[in-house]
């Protein structure tokens, strides 16, 4: 059975405040680097980046990280390349923090080139984590159990969080 934990409004309300808040952490900053991981973190990272558009002067960069999740070390790419990042502030973003592989593996990636700064940025923090791995910036906290799925729908006009 679906639980809605976070309504479109909801999730509206907390793309403002986290774009608020990487704004507030990047203030001086000439260009802001959104890495979002290819799904769900890939549309959250569009959807903050509209919003960082309209209230920093900044050029607001979006970067596709594209892995496999079942098997990172595979490899991670990203579009465009590391050539847009190096020296710049960059936040990874994903939608649902988990275990924290993929996001592990992401860090991973992006500190293979030299940055000015590396943050992340989730929506859902599961709390659940086997790596090393928090996110600076998260729409809510959530203590599920492991059998609990978390879902995120960006689905046009559709925007909610289900608990599975």
């Amino acid at each position: 059975m679906d639980h809605q934990i976070l309504s479109r409004q909801q999730i509206l309300h907390k793309i403002n405040r986290i774009a608020y808040q990487i704004y507030e952490a990047h203030v001086e900053e000439p260009e802001i680097v959104l890495a979002g991981i290819k799904g769900g973190g890939l549309e959250f990272a569009k959807k903050i980046k509209r919003v960082l558009e309209q209230i920093t002067p900044a050029k607001v960069v979006l970067c596709r990280v594209e892995m496999d999740k079942k098997d990172p070390l595979s490899g991670v790419k990203t579009i465009p390349g590391q050539e847009s990042y190096t020296g710049k502030p960059v936040v990874i973003i994903d939608d649902v923090l988990y275990s924290g592989g993929t996001l592990i593996y992401a860090v991973h990636h992006f500190l293979k080139t030299p940055l000015k700064q590396l943050k992340t940025a989730v929506l859902i923090d599961r709390n659940f984590k086997r790596y090393p791995v928090k996110a600076d910036f998260k729409g809510l906290s959530l203590s599920t159990s492991l059998q609990e799925h978390v879902r995120v729908d960006f689905a046009a006009r559709n925007h909610a969080v289900y608990l599975d």
